[in-house]
């Protein structure tokens, strides 16, 4: 090869190493959630993105309908449409054309739901004693499941990093628990695609879940923030997760949310009812919907040490029922050893979850799903009438008589007491307390009660007094 040859190969390898960046950015493509197996939200204007060249029509054709829609990509690539969505069903394609061809295989259209929180989320079929039983059983096509990465990022992102698998015993094993047994009650029962997008993250606090200017714009949230503990297994930092986990999902129509989360938060429990609002608002309006989003209160757990600050985020969840299309779940009776922050048995959590879910969303009548809260006090001579909320037949307590009560009179000691059940209301006394003041039922971190609805939910753990106990 002569020395003009050799010098016009190089040339031309080294034009081709230079376009092939050129070339691949003209490429269309999407961020992982939109790929093979992945399911679309139902009857909905579903939200579509992605990339190709500058200032290039791009054309979707979905398999169900056949009508084109197209779009421009901006002078940066960027394009963004909807397309309509037929009832549930499946699979489909979906077709597109642009800078290069592109098609989403076996498309299912359901109910899409995210699953998100920190390790109680997290934790894997593989590692719940009931989900290692339930592995091989699962064989669900019409179940997907989306995988999102652990990641954080200083700014937001927008390709994310995950995918979309079928429901396979391979596949499931090392999926939420929770989340799975969560959409496999909903399938049951609704005989449509499900998919579960997990963005979960052990340790995580919810601060770190929230764009980061929603969290350092509001001093009680930040205050908070800078009272949690550095850890190497995870951040604090507001906005970092959310910014590389949720903020790539952004808008993805989805039916609602699942969150499991709260014991990163105890470092400072008191304004923990602030920081869901904040999440569950900002989520919200970044996904433009107002979604329903269902919670666990944490768990019973001896580890928070002498101050009730697990109790103190229990209390703060209560609150959160405050903020509209929320529900809470209580999971105090299915927990072995309160020295361990994870309860191993994660369907029963999963299964109140898809109640109330199916209850609340979808209109379903005839079962129970809402756990009896606290609604208010009355103390008659030396004793105190407890009223509650959600006790539709009566409360019940199993195993003998009612526990984990407490009362106190104006000095604020608090003793142990008696409790009788009276139907929906339980009368609390003890024989040291002729005045008594205030009732607290459930207290200690590691409290586990035995106080339920007759339909078999348990009471959650509550006050009447609101004294300081942060002191």
């Amino acid at each position: 090869m002569t020395m003009l040859i050799k010098l016009k190969f190089y040339r031309m390898t080294l034009l081709v190493i230079l376009l092939i960046p050129a070339m691949v950015s003209a490429q269309l493509r999407m961020p992982a959630i939109f790929a093979d197996h992945m399911v679309l939200q139902q009857q909905s204007d579903a939200p579509i993105w992605g990339w190709s060249s500058p200032g290039s029509e791009v054309s979707i054709t979905p398999s169900w309908s056949n009508e084109e829609v197209k779009v421009k990509a901006s002078n940066m690539g960027f394009w963004r449409t909807s397309i309509k969505t037929p009832v549930a069903g499946g699979p489909y394609e979906i077709r597109m054309k642009g800078a290069g061809d592109l098609v989403l295989s076996d498309v299912m259209i359901g109910e899409v739901w995210i699953c998100s929180g920190q390790s109680n989320m997290e934790w894997t079929m593989n590692a719940a004693i009931d989900g290692k039983a339930e592995i091989q059983n699962a064989n669900s096509p019409t179940i997907r499941l989306f995988q999102s990465k652990k990641m954080g990022a200083e700014f937001p992102q927008v390709k994310g990093e995950g995918d979309w698998k079928t429901t396979t015993p391979e596949n499931v094993k090392d999926f939420s628990a929770v989340g799975y047994f969560f959409g496999r009650k909903l399938q049951q029962e609704l005989h449509v695609p499900i998919g579960l997008i997990n963005v979960s993250w052990g340790g995580t606090p919810a601060d770190v879940w929230i764009p980061s200017e929603n969290v350092l714009s509001n001093a009680t949230l930040q205050s908070a923030n800078e009272k949690l503990n550095e850890d190497k297994r995870w951040p604090k930092q507001p906005g970092v997760v959310y910014n590389a986990m949720i903020h790539p999902l952004v808008p993805f129509q989805i039916a609602g949310a699942i969150w499991y989360q709260g014991e990163g938060n105890t470092g400072a429990p008191l304004a923990y009812k602030q920081m869901m609002e904040t999440l569950i608002l900002s989520w919200r309006k970044d996904f433009n919907k107002e979604f329903p989003f269902y919670f666990v209160q944490i768990a019973p757990f001896s580890g928070y040490g002498e101050i009730e600050k697990g109790t103190l985020i229990r209390e703060q969840q209560v609150k959160t029922l405050e903020v509209l299309k929320t529900g809470m779940v209580v999971i105090s009776d299915h927990v072995e050893d309160v020295k361990d922050i994870h309860p191993k048995y994660k369907m029963p959590v999963g299964e109140r979850l898809a109640n109330y879910a199916l209850a609340d969303t979808y209109g379903k009548t005839g079962m129970a799903y809402k756990t009896p809260l606290y609604k208010s006090m009355k103390v008659e001579k030396s004793k105190v009438k407890i009223y509650f909320d959600n006790v539709p037949t009566g409360l019940m307590a199993k195993g003998g008589e009612p526990t984990e009560f407490m009362i106190a009179g104006a000095d604020q000691k608090f003793v142990p007491a008696k409790a009788k059940i009276e139907g929906n209301t339980i009368v609390v006394f003890a024989k040291e307390i002729k005045s008594p003041v205030a009732v607290r039922f459930g207290w200690p971190n590691a409290s586990i009660p035995n106080v339920f609805s007759k339909e078999g939910l348990p009471v959650s753990s509550f006050r009447t007094d609101d004294w300081d106990v942060l002191k």
